[in-house]
């Protein structure tokens, strides 16, 4: 073991099994409205309603672990048992509130163990999450929105936030031999891993993030499958490759200075993504993908999505990049202050806010975008194929299995030509829809007026296609044991009296973004999965 805490991990685990202590339960127990308040970071409200029930096992772990709240040393023993109190103490689990925070949290919780604990709380955040359908206990540093007058400092070690569901969401979990969580943190993309990978190898440059990440394993007994090594980016598996590889990395745009290890890589602007995404496809294995999250710059009298393309070799990459969000650069600033709880008004966010602005200025920075990166290795001599994209509309769809798909559809359509494509037979995607809009038709005065024509996933990431009455026609015919897409394009063309020769040639262009959007199928690609 690293330390103590991966040694302590699965005793506390067994502890919270018994007294109910995970995400459903504790939700069950607090009700609708404190459960709410919780996520809201208000932890009085959900204290009020705690303190009655202070007699309850469960109400002494809530209020421990995640209001971390001080109570009576033997009350905690007696929901946990003096033993693993006592060991918990000495993993530093366990101690007294103010020392939260600390830069030597640690050995200040040492020392107050030597004069004065006779209260306790959790000086660390151990919350249960469900993960990939599971319910896991997180190791990781406090958070600061439940404990006042506290700052995460520089080896301050996340848990379980938006960035990293955000990537839950959007992962492969299709069973592999091998898979890499770079930059792993507290775990939790591992934890996710843990069901369809053989194998899981965890790095990260901060000793302290892998004592979490081996207490998070730990707890969910899958030491045994797990691998974790300390150094920096893709150096301790130099040589190696992965069949997915994994990575939320220190992807903060702006200067090159490292104020935070869980998000500042010391590289200058965007370049801890484009160190990943230039590096990664070196570890993947053929056919293996790797999936992250970055944020890149977007420059002045420069296309944002070429900047992204020049990350990637010439050959044997397919890239998917979806930007799901851009800020301009005041706001950028003053989002990434909150986080580590510096008020943009004090005198210490001011001089931050003009010192980030200003290199942003002479860097020719306008916006910030951030999104996923999603990377498949084809064959070496495979010219790199590249979709730079938005999607910027809600979807709160698992999108795992939509890289999955969108990397064998657009395998298909690299392997085709207009030719090919015209004999193949497709189907509509079942959640497709046909959407008229029509709007008041002012020429007329009375009445309504065609506007547009879409056909729209519903499901996944939702995308919409315009299309003209011809297209949604011809795709409507189409059926996988029915005519060629040729062919229905000419019995249009007979029924419409159009020339069938040019109509053909004019389908080819949109049916290919269909076809990489999803919304309409090649047969062979549904035949191939069965």
């Amino acid at each position: 073991m690293r330390s103590p805490l991966g040694v302590v991990a699965p005793r506390l685990q067994e502890v919270f099994r018994g007294l109910g202590f995970d995400s459903a339960g504790v939700e069950e127990y607090l009700g609708n409205a404190t459960m709410a308040a919780l996520r809201r970071g208000e932890p009085e409200a959900v204290a009020v309603a705690l303190r009655p029930r202070l007699s309850e096992p469960l109400a002494v772990a809530i209020t421990v672990f995640l209001l971390h709240e001080e109570l009576p040393r033997p009350v905690v023993e007696q929901v946990l048992g003096a033993d693993l109190v006592a060991d918990l103490i000495t993993a530093g689990v366990l101690g007294r509130r103010q020392v939260i925070g600390s830069p030597q949290q640690d050995a200040d919780n040492a020392e107050v163990a030597g004069a004065d604990l006779r209260f306790l709380t959790a000086i660390l955040d151990v919350q249960p999450h469900v993960i990939a359908g599971e319910s896991r206990l997180v190791f990781s540093d406090v958070a600061a929105g439940l404990v006042p007058h506290y700052a995460p400092g520089r080896d301050h070690v996340v848990g379980v936030g938006a960035a990293s569901l955000s990537l839950l969401r959007m992962t492969c979990r299709t069973p592999v031999d091998s898979a890499l969580d770079l930059g792993a943190g507290s775990g939790v993309q591992a934890l996710a891993q843990l069901g369809c990978a053989s194998q899981v190898t965890l790095t990260d440059v901060h000793p302290r993030a892998l004592d979490m990440a081996e207490a998070t394993l730990a707890a969910a007994g899958a030491l045994p499958q797990a691998e974790l090594l300390e150094g920096s980016w893709f150096e301790p598996v130099a040589g190696r490759t992965f069949d997915r590889i994994v990575a939320n990395p220190p992807f903060v745009v702006g200067p090159p200075d490292i104020g935070h290890v869980y998000r500042d890589s010391g590289l200058d602007l965007d370049g801890a993504t484009q160190l990943v995404v230039a590096t990664a496809p070196e570890h993947l294995t053929e056919g293996g993908v790797a999936q992250l999250l970055g944020a890149w710059a977007h420059v002045r009298g420069e296309d944002w999505r070429s900047r992204i393309a020049e990350w990637l070799p010439d050959h044997g990459v397919r890239a998917w990049v979806l930007q799901r969000d851009m800020v301009d650069p005041a706001l950028y600033v003053g989002t990434w202050l909150r986080d580590e709880s510096i008020d943009p008004r004090s005198p210490e966010g001011r001089s931050k806010t003009q010192r980030w602005l200003t290199h942003f200025a002479d860097s020719q920075v306008t916006a910030i975008g951030f999104g996923f990166i999603a990377l498949q290795k084809i064959a070496a001599d495979a010219p790199t194929d590249v979709l730079v994209e938005e999607l910027t509309h809600n979807t709160d769809a698992d999108l795992g299995s939509e890289v999955a798909e969108y990397f064998a559809r657009a395998e298909w359509l690299s392997q085709v030509a207009a030719a090919d494509m015209l004999a193949s037979r497709f189907v509509v995607r079942p959640s497709v829809a046909k959407e008229e809009v029509s709007v008041a038709d002012a020429d007329a005065g009375v009445g309504f007026a065609p506007a547009a024509l879409r056909l729209v996933r519903m499901d996944g990431p939702r995308w919409s296609h315009e299309v003209d009455g011809p297209l949604a026609a011809i795709v409507g015919g189409l059926h996988p044991q029915g005519l060629t897409l040729g062919e229905t394009v000419e019995l249009y063309a007979v029924a419409h009296g159009v020339d069938g020769a040019e109509l053909c040639e004019a389908v080819i262009s949109p049916m290919v973004d269909l076809v990489r959007h999803g919304l309409v199928l090649p047969a062979q690609l549904i035949d191939d999965s069965r």
